[in-house]
């Protein structure tokens, strides 16, 4: 159990949500795979730099990031993918590229793609690549309040 913050804030908040272990996975579209859950409904963790300030970008497994527009959305002057190296440390109790989506518990903005938010359910990796949480989207959007983009090439 990796991210027993992210299970306690769940508690606490009330949130309906199940844990999945799996198979060791790195891809969301493994994951989906290993789960047996559609891959638009497995979310994935990007993490970018607005104008040098992290920020989580949750896509679902399929999709990419399209960095311009998510530069003109946020009106910022440079936007670009972080290095592991970059941000690793903000998540300590998480594998690198496992990080939950829920950037309100390490001070980052959270933007998640507008397909995502039309799902009943998400699922996501709950700090290590074997193990995954699945709960409503409207749970997830209540505690996290992200910004619905579309910003994402299919």
């Amino acid at each position: 159990m990796p991210v027993k913050r992210l299970k306690e804030f769940l508690d606490l908040h009330r949130a309906s949500y199940c844990t999945i272990n799996h198979s060791l996975a790195y891809t969301a579209h493994e994951i989906a795979a290993c789960v047996h859950i559609p891959a638009r409904e497995v979310a994935k963790t990007v993490i970018v730099k607005v104008d040098g300030k992290m920020t989580m970008v949750v896509l679902p497994a399929a999709f990419r990031i399209d960095l311009k527009l998510l530069q003109e959305i946020t009106d910022a002057y440079n936007v670009e993918l972080a290095t592991e190296d970059e941000f690793k440390a903000s998540f300590p109790e998480c594998a690198v590229g496992a990080m939950p989506p829920f950037g309100n518990l390490y001070d980052m903005d959270v933007y998640v793609a507008d397909s995502l938010a039309e799902n009943e359910y998400i699922a996501f990796n709950a700090g290590s690549h074997t193990e995954i949480i699945k709960m409503t989207y409207r749970d997830f959007e209540r505690l996290v309040e992200p910004v619905v983009i579309d910003l994402v090439l299919r």
